[in-house]
């Protein structure tokens, strides 16, 4: 008998790596991780032996911008589910790198189904759209449900409407159980440095180390999120494919604990014996042209449909946050840059 089979696109990433890890403990299926060649491997430094092993996870190479290659991994794969994470992930790139991230994230998500569709059509796939789709939401749509509008403020945003309506137009088109998410701000270890509160903890780390000047540069600090654990989204992903999928569904999920991203960045503060000898200086570069500065979402829908709740408390999220930057620095001292 052929044993259950994922597939996780963008496996090297935050997600993706939390989302492997998470489903070796948790289930006897194997893993199938889409990347590319030479994307960095550091987020599986856990599972290489496991990798070198065929110990339940491979890897297979591919580049979401090559039909041809994204083709063959899903034959190779022929997966039961599939966890489509892989994208341009970053909303202040995507400013300045908008058709490459109009492609890989828009046109990348039509080949990845394209391709399930011939090779995979009954695979139960989790196409990962985002809550910057939303964009500026009025205070008055707060908190965001389902049915808000979409109004995308960045390049990243616009991307996201189009994978989130592709995934849908897949599950309407062709029979196949599709469903899209629109996860809001999740953070945690191995999250990357060009978002606001890892670039805070990374600069604090390196700060600590006197490794840079004791300046800590920031963008708007103004902007609500709502923060969710990487570990609770990953186990929320598996619960949106195990747990009754349903063919065209689309979820808004995240957490509990609101703030504003100043207020983020006081947390990281209060767990650092440095803070008192840090300055904060806002950098201009570091400010979007536009910001969705509303991110509180109404979870309603997919918490009653699941049963899951979020478990890890923010200040455990922020405090891991710190320590796996504490870890990179001691290990990689100054080859970091501080963006």
């Amino acid at each position: 008998m052929l044993k259950t089979r994922a597939l996780i696109t963008g496996i090297t990433g935050m997600v993706g790596s939390h989302l492997a890890e998470f489903l070796l403990e948790a289930t006897d299926w194997d893993i199938d991780g889409m990347c590319r060649w030479r994307s960095p491997l550091d987020n599986l430094e856990s599972l290489i032996p496991k990798i070198n092993a065929g110990d339940r996870i491979r890897l297979l190479y591919g580049d979401l911008r090559d039909t041809l290659a994204v083709q063959d991994v899903v034959r190779k794969s022929t997966p039961d589910y599939v966890f489509h994470l892989a994208a341009q992930s970053y909303p202040r790139t995507s400013f300045e790198s908008p058709l490459d991230t109009l492609d890989t994230n828009i046109q990348g998500t039509a080949r990845v189904l394209d391709a399930l569709r011939l090779s995979a059509p009954g695979a139960i796939v989790h196409v990962c759209a985002s809550s910057e789709v939303f964009g500026r939401v009025p205070k008055d749509k707060i908190p965001i449900d389902e049915e808000c509008g979409f109004h995308p403020a960045s390049p990243y945003a616009i991307s996201k409407v189009g994978t989130d309506l592709i995934g849908r137009y897949y599950a309407e088109a062709y029979d196949m159980t599709v469903m899209t998410t629109r996860m809001f701000t999740h953070t945690g270890p191995r999250r990357g440095d060009v978002f606001a509160e890892s670039t805070f903890a990374k600069q604090i780390a390196l700060i600590e180390a006197d490794l840079i000047p004791p300046v800590l540069k920031v963008g708007n600090l103004d902007s609500l999120r709502t923060i969710a654990d990487v570990r609770d989204a990953v186990r929320a992903y598996y619960m949106l494919v195990t747990v009754e999928p349903t063919q065209g569904a689309y979820y808004n999920i995240g957490g509990t604990h609101s703030c504003s991203v100043g207020d983020i960045l006081e947390s990281l503060l209060s767990y650092s014996d440095a803070k008192n000898r840090i300055r904060v200086e806002t950098d201009p570069e570091r400010l979007r042209p536009v910001d969705a500065d509303l991110q509180v979402p109404d979870t309603t829908k997919f918490r009653e449909h699941t049963g899951w709740t979020p478990e890890i408390p923010f200040e455990q999220t922020i405090q891991d946050l710190l320590e796996y930057w504490r870890a990179r620095v001691a290990s990689e001292g100054n080859r970091f840059l501080t963006r």
